[in-house]
């Protein structure tokens, strides 16, 4: 499908991340955006900034009439968070119009281009937005589509700049395995950060997932390339696939490695160690023992497409991280308040794990709000188990997202697993006034990927102006 024929682009969950990173691509291109989405946000408002219609009522009367004026000339995306029962989608399909999967639209924007996807049940954003910044900083002209906010650049966007519009730009991309979205690309290079089992809505099982992640691992471009962490490459790699086409990393271990791994601060600093090249001392921004590894799969996916070793030592020491993802939000005096998007076990325990390296002996108090109550169901020993390595632990309710209620499932189902910490049950209004009630507050996070994020201003304003 040619994207020359289109000259209008309407997004049915434009909100979403990976929505308005492509909604963001087409409106550079001069075509004219529109789209709905249930809830106004912060991403919302900035669209509408860029001069993008937004409205936020399921009703195909509030869609501007350009955008049903030319069906042939329109696209018609969707993201499948959306309802099957969503009213414009059924508008749009009732038309006769071609109605297209996001993924799908990715999938027909990267082809062609040389390309760069992330794979992995955790690390994903982290390390796409990584390697979109190595190679802008490193002058090789990228595009990239971030699930997240890079701080750097302010987007969820990252595009050539404009004096090389002329040259063939490297496609940086989440493969996403949700709703097995990732069987769309193509890549010339794929890295694999993790392979624990999630979305068992989709799949069933994890023998389920695990068969589709090596169905993409095997869909690789001619002569394509796997970065691989250490842990997960004799699952990934389909039958036959040749060695040569694999390079393992990790911490310690790998073909790419970090070596010395010690936190200064809130920074992590490391050597980095490929069969190619060495780096000593660097100085990752971004702290985390599952940031330094995101680091090392990075480096590693653009040494393979040519960046060279400073620019790779530059593009490290000066990221800046992405939004929600170990984000610390600055408070007068000793206290810390740290905010991240982990959704996952394995991720919590990460996160947690890491924030003990940096304040040792130190009371850690955690905020969780459980995402999906599917999710809830699968893992709820693991969540628990995670959330152990806290001092104290506010359970707030499930975030539903797409979801609808299970019986018998909610933060309760977390809280039985829970071992060692004090426990305390929350919502989401009332967590500011549960944590002004806890004494001796030291180390806050706030974890999760649904809407904690929006009490953090009150959060920090409790942090700095309580005893």
């Amino acid at each position: 499908m040619p994207f020359t024929r289109f000259d209008k682009a309407y997004f049915i969950g434009i909100g979403g991340i990976g929505m308005s990173a492509l909604a963001r691509w087409f409106a550079s291109r001069g075509v004219q955006v529109g789209g709905y989405d249930r809830t106004p946000t912060a991403l919302t408002a900035e669209l509408q900034a860029e001069g993008i219609s937004v409205h936020y009522d399921d009703n195909p009367a509030l869609i501007d009439e350009s955008f049903l004026a030319d069906p042939e000339r329109t696209l018609v995306c969707y993201t499948p968070a959306i309802p099957a029962d969503s009213a414009e989608l059924a508008f749009f399909r009732g038309r006769g119009q071609q109605v297209v999967k996001r993924s799908a639209v990715l999938g027909m924007v990267a082809q062609g281009l040389p390309s760069i996807a992330v794979a992995g049940t955790h690390g994903k954003t982290t390390t796409s937005a990584l390697v979109a910044h190595l190679l802008h900083t490193g002058q090789m002209p990228c595009l990239a589509f971030v699930g997240g906010i890079t701080r750097n650049y302010a987007s969820n966007l990252i595009l050539p700049d404009a004096e090389q519009d002329e040259v063939q730009p490297i496609a940086v991309l989440e493969a996403d395995e949700y709703d097995r979205s990732f069987l769309q690309l193509h890549p010339d290079v794929a890295v694999f950060t993790s392979l624990d089992p999630d979305h068992l809505d989709i799949y069933g099982t994890p023998a389920e997932m695990l068969a589709t992640y090596r169905q993409f691992a095997g869909q690789l471009k001619p002569g394509g390339y796997r970065v691989v962490h250490h842990s997960i490459v004799e699952q990934l790699l389909p039958e036959g696939a040749s060695a040569d086409s694999v390079l393992t990393y990790g911490i310690g271990v790998g073909q790419a490695r970090a070596e010395g791994v010690r936190a200064e601060g809130d920074t992590f600093v490391f050597d980095l160690i490929t069969e190619d090249f060495a780096l000593h001392g660097v100085r990752l921004r971004m702290p985390g023992y599952h940031n330094v590894e995101n680091a090392v799969a990075a480096a590693a996916a653009c040494a393979r497409v040519g960046l060279p070793a400073a620019a790779i030592r530059q593009g490290l020491e000066t990221f800046l991280g992405v939004q929600r993802r170990f984000e610390f939000h600055p408070i007068a005096g000793t206290r810390v308040l740290v905010d991240d998007y982990a959704h996952h076990p394995r991720e919590i325990e990460a996160f947690l794990r890491s924030m003990r390296g940096l304040y040792p002996g130190r009371d850690l108090t955690v905020a969780f709000q459980p995402h999906l109550f599917t999710r809830t169901r699968d893992f709820a020993e693991g969540f628990g188990q995670a959330l152990s390595l806290a001092d104290r632990v506010l359970l707030l309710d499930i975030y539903p997202a797409r979801e609808l209620p299970l019986p018998g499932i909610t933060a309760d189902t977390i809280g039985r697993y829970i071992s060692g910490p004090v426990v305390y049950r929350t919502t989401l209004q009332n967590l500011p006034n549960q944590l002004a009630a806890l004494p001796g507050l030291d180390v806050v996070a706030t974890v999760g990927a649904g809407d904690i994020y929006t009490t953090l201003p009150q959060i920090a304003n409790l942090l700095a102006t309580t005893p």
